[in-house]
């Protein structure tokens, strides 16, 4: 490891789910990759006790109940946005304007609007060496990144079908609290921004092509729940009593088109009974397919057309060559979620050392954040063809 370089000072902004894992992140990722290592200086959060205790526990060196304060402190030099959607535009701009480098959980806002003011904000401030990514950390799941080399590579041949599910079920429950993530105001789109936002990102950077239009059906199963007294991560606290309205989709379903003409289908839903976390992607081409579950993160199938009697073959995505993989463990030995969190701030921390510009940009959360856009529109236009800003 390089010890020569000065830290870099992270202040995060958020402690609860995302909160913790990229506070994993920031903890590990200097003990495993060659970056600069970056010094976790202080935590923000509404709450000074709660935001104390998080601290402690995830190893921030100091608390700030104000965001605005951790931005103006001089011990920190890239902001991270664990926040509710409601809150990226303002954070993000303000950070990049006072000069700090900004990695945002995704989605990257809540309206193609606040997306379109974040971006800008991110060019002006790129041209002034202030980095900012936008938080797609699975990209950075070893057998994703290595299928997008498959296809960079030609092997699959001319990309004709695409299909992508982001399943779960972890609000399947009538009786579960009404939570941020229930809450359009808050949290911009349901299942849809949530996790349809994940397999939007992920197709676009397997293929290498961007979606061009949707037709889609949205649909709120469960229009009403029991207010709830707190929440953290996917748990709420509550039930019982008084109710409120869900404001956002349980589930988005959607066909599309990419550049070049393939076909798509996306599908995400939180009311998939038995599914816990499950990504999936299938990509069919000319000259081979390749499949992928986040249930076997560590697993890609990949079929060769010219081996037509061999079928699908399963690649286990634990050798030293495949992408990120070499730093970490003997053969073998899989990785798990904690893992693509730790390499999406390498990659970060790699780019603020080189001077270069980390992706996924603002720029490219703009672009999903315009895919929601289109399907939104949609699913309320009766599932009218929706053509993609450019």
């Amino acid at each position: 490891m390089t010890e020569s370089r000065p830290a870099l000072g992270v202040g995060m902004v958020g402690y609860a789910f995302m909160g913790r894992v990229h506070s994993q992140a920031w903890r590990s990722v200097a003990a495993v990759f060659d970056v600069p290592r970056p010094a976790m200086a202080v935590l923000s959060g509404r709450s000074a006790e709660r935001t104390a205790e998080a601290a402690d526990t995830l190893g921030w060196a100091a608390v700030e109940t104000d965001w605005k304060r951790l931005i103006e402190r001089d011990d920190v030099q890239i902001v991270d946005i664990c926040t509710p959607g409601d809150s990226h535009a303002e954070i993000a701009i303000a950070a990049l304007a006072a000069g700090k480098h900004v990695i945002c959980e995704k989605p990257l806002a809540n309206t193609v609007a606040e997306a379109e003011a974040m971006t800008a904000a991110a060019k002006e401030a790129a041209a002034r060496g202030v980095r900012s990514m936008v938080a797609f950390n699975y990209r950075r799941v070893p057998a994703i990144a290595l299928a997008r080399r498959f296809v960079a590579e030609g092997r699959l041949g001319e990309i004709r079908h695409v299909r992508a599910q982001y399943l779960q079920d972890w609000i399947v429950d009538p009786e579960f609290p009404l939570v941020w993530r229930l809450q359009k105001d808050k949290a911009g789109s349901g299942a849809l921004g949530d996790i349809g936002a994940h397999i939007i990102d992920t197709a676009q950077f397997i293929v290498g092509r961007n979606l061009t239009g949707v037709t889609a059906l949205t649909e709120t199963f469960v229009k009403e729940r029991p207010l709830a007294e707190g929440s953290s991560g996917l748990v709420g606290q509550g039930g019982g009593g008084e109710k409120g309205e869900v404001t956002v989709d349980d589930a988005a379903l959607f066909i599309g088109r990419f550049e070049g003409g393939a076909l798509a289908s996306f599908e995400a839903t939180r009311f998939a009974t038995g599914r816990k976390n499950a990504l999936r992607i299938e990509i069919n081409g000319s000259a081979g397919s390749l499949s992928f579950d986040f249930e076997a993160m560590n697993e890609l199938w990949f079929y060769d057309a010219a081996e037509s009697d061999a079928g699908f073959r399963r690649v286990l995505v634990t050798e030293s060559d495949h992408p990120y993989v070499g730093a970490w463990w003997p053969p073998g030995h899989g990785l798990g979620y904690e893992h693509t969190f730790v390499h999406e701030v390498k990659d970060f921390l790699e780019a603020i050392a080189a001077g270069t510009d980390p992706t996924p940009s603002f720029e490219d959360g703009l672009q999903v954040q315009r895919v929601l856009a289109a399907v939104e529109e949609s699913a309320a236009a009766g599932s009218r063809f929706t053509s993609v800003e450019v």
